[in-house]
């Protein structure tokens, strides 16, 4: 099963105050993330991170990011980088992108969704259904419902990350799709 969620900002402390975030620090912020990804996530799935997975000095978020990595309970971690994240990062997820389109197959067709840490206007194979998911606004951006495209970040979800069914579910509450050249 496919996972998606982002801005988890372990280690930042203000983040709670910022988006305020129903925990007194950043260890009780760090567990409950951490718990609840492993209640949802299995050993078999592929879970991905749309950014902002911790804060810190460049040592200190790169020694930190692989103690969280460590703790959650799955195959693959993919991480797609966000404004908070760092190239050496790569050393500690192999999956490691600016950008990057999951592939599924389901029943013989196959649905493209296109993950960035930031919203997209536009994107590759928008035209034919694809999805784009993205993070980095905390749930400050109002939800278009003409775009297939959404917020997953932990804020916006009960601090949860989504699943594919869960993605799809969001997106077919939004209008039917229009090609973004005018065409329906």
């Amino acid at each position: 099963m496919l996972w998606f969620f982002s801005d988890p900002h372990f280690d930042h402390a203000n983040i709670i105050k910022y988006c305020n975030r129903p925990f007194k620090h950043k260890d009780e912020m760090n567990d409950a993330i951490i718990q609840n990804i492993n209640d949802r996530v299995s050993k078999d799935d592929e879970l991905y991170c749309l950014g902002d997975w911790a804060f810190g000095s460049r040592k200190t978020l790169l020694q930190r990011s692989q103690v969280f990595l460590n703790r959650i309970h799955c195959k693959n971690v993919t991480l797609i980088k966000g404004n908070h994240d760092v190239r050496e990062q790569k050393e500690i997820f192999p999956r490691f992108y600016d950008m990057y389109t999951v592939k599924v197959r389901e029943g013989g067709e196959k649905k493209n969704i296109v993950l960035c840490h930031y919203p997209l206007r536009a994107w590759d194979k928008q035209h034919h259904g694809a999805f784009q998911i993205f993070g980095h606004c905390h749930g400050n951006l109002p939800d278009d419902r003409k775009l297939w495209s959404f917020d997953v970040g932990l804020d916006c979800h009960g601090m949860v990350p989504l699943s594919y069914d869960d993605v799809k579910e969001i997106m077919s509450h939004k209008e039917p799709l229009t090609d973004v050249r005018g065409r329906g």
